[in-house]
């Protein structure tokens, strides 16, 4: 049954060419969100990225960090994870299932590790080994996660992420959003300059 659910989510996932983009516009930060900082912050980043992309694992380990440490832990944004599984689709789509089945608290621990361990999958590494990193990292057992995979829930709320991702136009990964407006550079001096005119000046 799980295999079969995210069979199914690998097809609905790799359709995503330009020609399907529309411009229904960003879907609300919502209660089924992977939200971290402080609920208040002034300004909301969206990211839009696939465990299995190169480029987002690029952003999480030389970016995220600086990221993390100059706008979120000072409570001025809250980063807000969606998930856009990419080829192997279904690879992307189950390591997507195992993060939104982790305790909330933990959805970046388990994003954390599927990013830090990407380069090791695609040197050979045994992609179980890449999956049991991640729920090791969740907070819940082999047992509960594979329940709450076969749960047509956890399908459906990735699903509804890749029809975000389609009604705001996004066309690749990672794509970064502040405050709602597409910012097409993601460097930290990038994403820096989209945040500072946002911030209240005291």
């Amino acid at each position: 049954m799980i295999r079969s659910l995210f069979l199914i989510l690998a097809l609905v996932a790799a359709p995503l060419s330009a020609s399907a983009q529309t411009a229904a516009g960003l879907p609300a930060v919502s209660a089924t969100d992977r939200v971290l900082g402080r609920a208040d912050a002034p300004v909301t980043v969206i990211e839009y990225a696939s465990f299995v992309c190169n480029h987002c694992a690029h952003w999480h380990t030389t970016v995220y960090p600086a990221f993390k440490a100059r706008f979120i832990d000072t409570g001025q944004v809250r980063l807000v994870y969606r998930n856009l599984p990419t080829n192997p689709a279904q690879v992307a789509a189950r390591a997507a299932g195992i993060a939104r089945c982790a305790v909330p608290a933990r959805f970046f621990d388990v994003a954390s590790s599927f990013m830090t361990g990407q380069q090791a999958l695609f040197d050979g590494a045994p992609v179980a080994t890449w999956y049991a990193n991640g729920v090791a990292a969740s907070g819940r057992t082999q047992a509960q996660i594979d329940a709450c995979l076969a749960d047509p829930a956890t399908l459906n709320g990735i699903r509804a992420e890749i029809a975000g991702a389609t009604a705001a136009g996004v066309q690749g990964t990672p794509s970064f959003f502040v405050n709602g407006r597409a910012v097409s550079d993601s460097s930290l001096e990038g994403l820096s300059a989209a945040i500072r005119p946002l911030l209240p000046r005291h």
